[in-house]
């Protein structure tokens, strides 16, 4: 849970008490399972099996889940029943072993569940008594005597017990079922099967009824005790019971829970056969009765013992009764009504439990020392307890770690080779250590003991990790303060050894680390520079370490010379391991018999390794006396053994069970949870399928838990429990364990790719919420239906999904489990799910889960930086894209980097920083949609600030690689495939194949004796074909980099050209052929590429100058000078045509083939143009062509786009795109003087062009439709002179005069285009009333017209001057504008047109009236004038100059101010009719009118008053004082609708909100200088941009947008702005923001708050979100120029206004004009606003 949580809860003291205990490495001051709240709730179900399935299956179908749910959720951890009955068939309930499993199991809920721990279910049964499994020689010899006097026959009882020597002391054991019964082990003969369960319960029933009268006669006599008889007599339910709550203090009982059913008159239903399930019966002459002894042993159990228990403490016990039917007895009705109340309250009774015992667990969620701590701890308790050996070796440690006052200390070695017990020594050392030293120093001493299993946790795994902890444990211990952790590793490893100094005689400290060899060489940690090697007196190093792994004995016996200082574990003798074995058995009572301990004695001459005397102990513990054993019973290798334990496992659970369990637990990262493995296991058909064989499957589908619980007994010491963040997991205790598991159970990659898949599934909750997984494939399911005869074919289609798919009940796997929806930032993290979910996605090959899931998915990211795991995240996303090699991946990576140091300071912003960045990419890179869409979800949530449009320019650096020294140098370089590899060729002759993202040389051929001049790739990238100086081509495997061949190519001998007189002018490839020419040569060598041979040539008509072949590879087009093309056909030879165009001065520059219209393209050098139709191969016929001779510059580039729509050809001077659709030129930009282009590609879908000029070292971005320059990307290392495309992922190469190669890619290029900008500084924004269009005035003659759904500019309005003002109307139909020479105009906004033109004077400010009915143009050298918005026609003159003029909401008066005045100027006569004027020589500072309350006005006088005016009654209603000097530097001042609020700013950071009915002022820091700010509509938020102060921000931010709540002053949303802003607007309707910046683009934003429901809705529903269309691409309209009138329609003088004659004006009727006069309201007097205010803000409420 994140601290914010934890902040509400003080520890408790026992909390700090365990804390001190493990950071001081005190075991024997911890609970046994180390975590404070316990592993899990662990809820045992004791239960008669017979009476209870009804309401166990109810249990565990609708309870369990619902409480497992709440355990997550609230308290971070599982909730586990343990149901032994559920799933085992009727005839094992009476097993021995199983009687045995449940107590062990029964007694360790009792002992380790964090919660409730027991539930006993008691009906009317008693239940049988128990097969005793095992009986003493003497007891049982006893039992049978008395069964001969009682003249039983005991022939099956001496059957089915045999004695045992080797248990000690000797006893009788019942025989398994497998030894007695025939064909026991085959489940599917159903006839075997049946006659063997009907044979085993005469048996058992003969095997009770001999045991119950021997022994009853026995203790009737006094030969056996009560105690004794007892074990004999009483059933399992009482065992339990008298186990769980006998002898229990009142505290642990309150955990337990016992749920009575009492059955009225059931005496009278016995007779009905259906109730023997619910009652103890016997046959008394035939007739069913009741047994009245089972009668007396419930009774007493029901009535006595359990009240008795209530009586002394506070056990929950519920007595309910049900009546039978008087017809059906026990009925089904009946039962289904008892188990649905039993369902809810045991639901009711856990939750209280729960939350009455279980405590939420903060300090792990929050601390991952004290975690890591913890699990090193818990693996040093395991270990510990598997320590056997009592050897030299811990009495050498123990020596060691005494204190002594003089001579060198040195860190002690302990060294061995594997399974000698190295990790058992070290713990059992650790353990011990704190004990030792409190004993021999003084008894107020405290040692500290810290232990680390290197390698067993992600933070001792590598250096630098494990000396940060080690440091920070140290520093908490020794109470040093670390205000930071050094992040460089030799900064660390000072601080370590200045750490150690801090220790004391009386606070001495003992560091032990367990296999150095694991430690990840990162940092060269493996040559040991770390580890000090003289140590403080009081500090005691103990290391353990392979002999031969890494060198590091080596390296330590340079560094250590003293001999003392080594302790070598090695091989124990034959008869030491006799003993321990010995003792061994002895501890659980077993012995071998002396012809056995020979073979034992033998294979201890074989192995003395400790793990094998333990192997061997496991295996010799189970032999009974008579067992025959010989030379090949016991194995003689410690892999052997392992592998037989394996074996065992199998034949006792079934081999794929077995397999598929440990396999997931070796498969798993960390391990798994005892749970984890049931839902696994559960999802795994293939185990299913074994479990259910010959059985009816039906929901929920589980396994039983006795499979968990045998294979944890059966792999008891090697499969071990391990702590980490309050879960539990198993885990390998040892290396070589998980290592044959590994072999043996994952060498299937087909399985290891369907189990990777399966725990993938389950860790995305992909089965969760009861969705249904099918069991069995169709083919399966209607195989074994076939037979059916009452259900056809067609029905068991119909029936096939319902039939063969179950629920398994697998757990939702949310990213953090949330204890308060209203508090989300209040959860417990699912660690397990960050640990396991990529280690499996990534080795599943789920990709799109791997993007969708995980590196894509918000959750994860937030939770991740909000618990401190940035970096881990990071390190997730990088493994995820060196898996998927998404470029969207490695974007987020630089993206997430880049805005680090503001989401590490406000995590909640994450969601709106993500959004600026990625909305302008999303259509370049698609799959960002789903993160996008996820925050759009979950993002709100923490911050209320969601952007609809960004407007940030994409911050791109490329991926860079030094080739060279120079250009010069380098003579080609080849994109491939994968989108980080190139391949490179020098001048040296050396041929490179680089990963340009890590840098490494992955391949190299040299080629000294040869000048390499081109090189080529087929297009499978199979051959790489070079070109030498000597005229020959090299043709290379790519893949191997071995030379396959080499061909000289020859010239022409009927031209006179030699061997050696001409280079290779060029050459081309299919996938097959090389096709090479020399210069001045007529002659093309074709070569066969596999065998490396010359085919034949190619005779051309002029001298070749390119080739091109078609995409099939069928033909060859063979371009030469005179504009000619010579067709061949490739696979003959064979000459087909010749075309030659009639622009014939130059040459072929290139050949496009267009295979969609079969069509052939020649280019010339000049960017001439000729298109042949090749339908008919050896007839083309031209069908375009295009003569551009007029230019005087060569082409340079050329490319066909990939759908080959266009074709760019690019000169030195200009750039051309033709229209291949309709053969004409579409666009054409030229390049500015003196500057000349050296390649320009096209965007993928032909929006924009990236080009490279001359002698410059930036990249740019063209857009195609406005030719506007939208990025001019910056080459750092110099001047490009080369670039090359790579359509494979749509590269783009770029080389330097340095020699430095950068890889762009276009996609992203392409992306910087999608933002709309005018290039000019945003002056001002104005928003539609309906939030659907924003107009902007830059400064300049245009008004653009903005799309708010789309972001996109869609016309513009030019002026003849510049714009100055605007105003629209309500419907924002019409808009009026004015520039700076003198001119107004009203546009159509729809159509665009200029309406009307009116010139004469300059405009000072523009005002409409709410009606839209007239306008108001202020003036500040000439009279002001009011006219009518329809006609043009003036309704009167305002002589008044006002400045800050506003309209009342009435249409009655425009208020305005002068110096000292406060000014109101009726609309209809332009009179001043209402005055205020300021005493003492004050000024008006500013003015607000009260938008509820039309005729009172807000304003600020120059002496600090705020005054509120009544229009009305002229006089001034309130008046506020503020603070001296507060209005110094006056920055802004707003006035809430009701105007009960005024908000004031100084440009400053603070926030000055002052209550004008009460006149107390709250000021609210704002976390930087608010530069601008603007109140909502409705008056309830305070949206504000501050720039940053102190130091400047490392994110490149410039400054902030915040929302603030007035309500409670708190910032619901933060949002960083990348540029800078010049003008912010708040729209009218809903909450949306525009933010005007200084290059002329907008960037818009909506506010959802969480806390108002009724916006939650508005992103859903905003068509504002069409990016997040499936489409491809957004196609972007075509800007519409939109001109003013040349002449104008009206010329306004003095006082006087004259038409044109033409003007399209026409006066109204005078009817008209009285309709639309401006009137008068009645004034409302002061006392009455408030009310007025409500009513106002009711009705806004209703129309919002």
């Amino acid at each position: 849970m994140w601290p914010s949580g934890a902040s509400s809860r003080l520890p408790c003291p026992r909390d700090s008490a365990l804390r001190r205990a493990a950071f001081s490495g005190n075991l024997y001051a911890l609970p046994p399972h180390l975590v404070p709240t316990g592993r899990c709730v662990r809820v045992f179900i004791s239960a008669n099996p017979e009476d209870t399935v009804a309401e166990r299956n109810a249990l565990k179908e609708q309870i369990y889940p619902k409480l497992r749910e709440f355990c997550r959720e609230n308290y971070g951890m599982e909730f586990q029943a343990i149901d032994l009955y559920w799933g085992v068939s009727p005839e094992e309930w009476d097993c021995p072993e199983l009687q045995k499993t449940r107590m062990r199991l029964l007694e360790d809920c009792l002992k380790t569940s964090a919660g409730p721990c027991f539930v006993g279910l008691l009906g009317e049964k008693y239940g049988t008594i128990r097969i005793p499994g095992e009986v003493e020689s003497s007891e049982f010899e006893m039992i049978l005597d008395a069964a001969i006097e009682a003249k039983l026959e005991t022939r099956t009882l001496e059957e089915w017990y045999c004695r045992d020597e080797n248990s000690v002391p000797p006893a009788y054991y019942l025989r398994p079922k497998e030894e007695m019964l025939s064909n026991h082990h085959n489940p599917t003969d159903s006839s075997t099967s049946s006659a063997n369960v009907k044979k085993w319960q005469a048996v058992a029933e003969e095997i009770k009824h001999i045991f119950n009268t021997a022994v009853k006669l026995l203790h009737e006599k006094g030969k056996l005790k009560t105690s004794q008889a007892k074990r004999y007599l009483s059933s399992a339910l009482e065992d339990e019971f008298d186990f769980a709550l006998g002898k229990q203090t009142a505290a642990f009982l309150k955990k337990c829970v016992c749920y009575i059913r009492k059955i009225s008159n059931i005496e009278r239903h016995v007779k009905i056969p259906e109730m023997g399930k619910y009652t103890d019966v016997i046959k008394v002459e035939n007739k069913n009765t009741r047994d009245p002894e089972a009668l007396e042993k419930l009774v007493k159990l029901r009535d006595e013992f359990i009240p008795t228990i209530v009586a002394s403490s506070n056990l929950r016990v519920y007595t309910s009764v049900t009546h039978c039917d008087m017809k059906l007895g026990y009925s089904q009705e009946v039962e289904n009504h008892y188990v649905d109340g039993l369902g809810k309250q045991f639901y009711e009774d856990m939750i209280d439990i729960i939350q009455a015992t279980v405590q939420q667990n903060f300090d792990i969620e929050t601390d991952s020392l004290y975690d890591e701590i913890l699990q090193n701890l818990s693996l040093c308790r395991t270990y510990s307890l598997f320590y056997e050996y009592r050897c030299e070796a811990l009495h050498l440690i123990h020596k060691y770690i005494q204190p002594c006052k003089s001579g060198h200390i040195n860190p002690l070695v302990v060294y061995g080779g594997a399974c000698t017990g190295k990790t058992l020594l070290l713990a059992e050392a650790a353990k011990k250590a704190w004990s030792w030293l409190h004993k021999e120093m003084a008894s107020d001493s405290d040692p500290v003991v810290i232990v680390r299993f290197v390698g067993s946790t992600e933070m001792s795994s590598d250096l630098s990790n494990l000396l940060q902890s080690l440091c920070e444990q140290l520093a908490e211990n020794y109470q040093c303060l670390l205000q930071n952790l050094p992040k460089k590793v030799r900064d660390l490893h000072e601080l370590f050894l200045n750490l150690l100094n801090e220790s004391s005689f009386h606070r001495p400290l003992i560091i032990i680390l367990d296999s150095l060899e694991q430690l990840s060489d990162t940092d060269d940690a493996r040559k040991l520079w770390w580890l000090p090697i003289h140590l403080p007196r009081t500090v005691r190093i103990i290391i353990s370490t392979l002999p031969n792994k890494h060198g590091i004995l080596q390296k330590l016996r340079c560094l250590i010379h003293n001999e003392d200082n080594y302790i070598e574990l090695i091989t124990r003798d034959r008869k030491m391991c006799s003993q321990i074995l010995k003792h061994q058995l002895l501890g659980v009572k077993r012995k071998v018999t002396s012809g056995q301990q020979i073979y034992v004695n033998e294979a201890f001459s074989r192995c003395t390794l400790p793990m094998f005397v333990n192997l061997t102990f496991r295996e010799v513990r189970t032999w009974r006396s008579h067992k025959d054993v010989n030379d090949s019973t016991l194995s003689i290798t410690v892999h052997e053994n392992i592998e037989h334990l394996f074996w065992s496992l199998e034949n006792k659970c079934g081999p794929n069970i077995v397999s598929r369990a440990l396999g997931y637990i070796t498969l798993a990262k960390t391990g798994l949870s005892e749970v984890e493995l049931e839902d696994i296991l559960a999802l795994d058909n293939s185990v299913m399928r074994e479990l259910l064989a010959g059985m009816k499957p039906s929901n929920p589908l589980r396994i039983p838990y006795t499979v968990i619980a045998h294979l944890k007994e059966h792999l008891t010491g090697y499969l071990i429990e391990r702590h980490v963040r309050n879960v539990t997991l198993l885990v390998w205790s040892n290396r070589q364990l998980h290592l044959i598991a590994q072999k043996r159970y994952l060498s299937n990659d087909e399985e290891l790719q369907e189990m990777h898949t399966n725990m993938a599934e389950y860790f995305l909750g992909f089965w969760s919420g009861g969705r249904k997984k099918t069991l069995y494939d169709e083919h399966h399911y209607f195989e074994n239906c076939i037979s059916n005869e009452n259900r056809g074919i067609h029905d068991q289609e119909n029936h096939f999904n319902n039939e063969s798919a179950f629920d398994r009940q697998a757990p939702e796997q949310p990213w953090a489990f949330q204890c308060n929806p209203l508090e989300p930032d209040i959860f417990f993290v699912n660690h397990r799910k960050m640990t396991e979910l990529l280690h499996h996605l990534t080795r599943s090959g789920m990709m799109d889960e791997l993007m969708s899931g995980l590196a894509m998915n918000f959750s994860w990211l937030y939770t991740m930086i909000k618990i401190g795991q940035f970096d881990r995240a990071l390190g997730d996303i990088e493994v995820a894209y060196n898996y998927s090699q998404q470029k969207e991946l490695k974007f987020l990576a630089s993206t997430l980097q880049s805005i680090k140091n503001k989401i590490l300071k406000y995590p909640g912003s994450l969601s709106a920083e993500l959004q600026q960045i990625l909305l302008p990419v999303v259509s370049s890179l698609p799959k960002f949609r789903n993160l996008l869409m996820e925050c759009n979800k979950d993002g709100p949530k923490y911050c209320s600030i969601v952007p609809l449009h960004s407007s940030m320019d994409v911050n791109y650096i490329p991926e860079r690689l030094s080739l060279s020294s120079s250009s010069l140098h380098v003579t080609e370089v080849l994109p491939t495939y994968s989108p980080n590899i190139i391949i490179a060729a020098l001048e040296n002759g050396s041929i490179s194949t680089w990963d340009v993202e890590s840098r490494q040389l992955l391949r190299r051929i040299t080629t000294t004796q040869f000048v390499i001049i081109g090189m080529k790739l087929t297009t499978d990238e199979k051959y790489l074909v070079v070109s030498t100086t000597k005229n020959t081509l090299l043709i290379y495997d790519n893949l191997n980099s071995c030379l396959l061949s080499e061909v000289e190519v020859k010239g022409s001998k009927h031209s006179g050209i030699g061997a050696g007189s001409n280079v290779i002018n060029g050459f081309t490839l299919s996938n097959t052929h090389a096709l090479a020419w020399l210069e001045a040569s007529k002659d093309v060598n074709v070569i066969d590429l596999l065998y490396g041979w010359p085919l034949y040539n190619f005779h051309c008509w002029y001298e070749v100058t390119c080739i091109r072949c078609s995409p099939d590879g069928q033909y060859a087009f063979c371009g030469q000078y005179l504009n000619t093309t010579t067709i061949f056909n490739l696979s003959s030879g064979e000459k087909l045509s010749t075309v030659t165009s009639e622009f014939s001065g130059g040459f072929v520059k290139s050949i496009l083939v267009l295979d969609n219209t079969q069509e052939v393209v020649m280019i010339d050098n000049e960017g001439s143009l000729s298109v042949w139709n090749i339908e008919e191969i050896t007839n083309p016929q031209l069908t375009e062509e295009f003569d551009c001779t007029k230019e005087d510059t060569d082409v340079v580039s050329i490319e066909l786009s990939e759908d080959q729509s266009a074709i760019l050809i690019c000169k030195a001077s200009s750039i051309e795109l033709l229209d291949t659709r309709m053969w004409k030129v579409s666009e054409k930009f030229r390049a500015k003087h003196n500057e000349k282009f050296i390649f320009a590609v096209l965007s993928k879908n032909c929006d924009c062009i990236i080009a490279s000029m001359e002698n410059t070292s930036s990249i740019f971005v063209w857009r195609r439709d406005t030719g506007q320059c939208m990025a001019s990307l910056q080459e750092i290392s110099g001047n490009i002179v080369k670039l090359v495309k790579s359509s494979h992922h749509n590269l783009l190469l770029s080389l330097t005069i340095s020699g430095v190669l950068s890889i762009w890619d276009i996609d992203i290029l392409t992306a910087m285009s999608n933002i709309d900008k005018t290039g000019k500084a945003v002056q001002a924004v104005l928003v539609t009333s309906r939030g659907d269009y924003i107009y902007s005035l830059d400064g300049s003659d245009s008004i653009q017209k903005w799309n708010f759904n789309t972001g996109f500019i869609e016309s513009a309005f030019r002026h003849e001057g510049i714009v100055e003002h605007c105003v629209l109307t309500a419907a924002a139909e019409l808009m009026v504008t004015s520039d700076d020479k003198c001119n107004q105009y009203v546009w159509h906004t729809g159509s665009g047109e200029n309406i009307l033109r009116i010139s004469g004077q300059r405009i000072s400010q523009l005002l409409i009236t709410h009606n839209d009915q007239f306008i108001v143009s202020l003036c500040e050298q000439n009279a002001s004038r009011v006219w009518r918005l329809a006609t043009g026609h003036k309704v009167c003159n305002i002589l008044a100059a006002l400045k800050n003029a506003l309209i009342t909401t009435a249409n009655t008066f425009v208020v305005g101010m002068t110096k000292n005045k406060l000014l109101a100027v009726s609309l209809w006569t332009g009179s001043i009719t209402k005055k205020y004027c300021c005493d003492d020589g004050a000024t008006i500072v500013n003015f607000k009118l009260i938008p509820d309350c039309p005729e009172f006005v807000v304003f600020i006088t120059s002496t600090e008053t705020v005054n509120i005016w009544s229009l009305a009654e002229e006089t001034v209603c309130r008046r506020v004082q503020l603070p001296c000097n507060f209005l110094k530097n006056l920055d802004d001042f707003q006035i809430s609708p009701n105007g009960k609020l005024g908000i004031v700013t100084h440009g400053d950071e603070k926030i000055n909100i002052l209550d004008l009915h009460s006149g107390k002022l709250r000021i609210v820091q704002a976390p930087g200088i608010i530069w601008k700010h603007s109140l909502s509509c409705d008056g309830r938020y305070l949206v504000y941009i501050c720039f940053c102060s102190g130091e400047e921000d490392e994110d490149n931010s410039i400054s902030s947008l915040i929302v603030m709540r007035l309500a409670d002053g708190k910032n619901i949303g933060a949002c960083s702005l990348y540029k800078t802003p010049t003008f912010l607007a708040v729209s009218q309707r809903h909450l949306n923001i525009v933010v005007g910046f200084e290059d002329g683009s907008l960037g818009t934003y909506t506010v959802v708050d969480r806390v108002d429901a009724t916006l939650k809705i508005k992103i859903a529903t905003s068509n504002s979100r069409q990016i997040f269309s499936t489409k491809p691409h957004i196609f972007r309209p075509k800007c519409n120029h939109c001109n003013f009138k040349i002449l104008p329609d009206c010329l306004w003088r003095e006082s006087t206004e004259v038409f044109a004659r033409d003007s399209p004006i026409t006066v109204s009727d005078s009817g008209e004009g009285t309709e639309t006069t401006p009137t008068k309201k009645h004034n409302f007097c002061y006392e009455k606003m408030c009310s007025a205010i409500d009513c106002r803000g009711q009705s806004f409420a209703n129309d919002s």
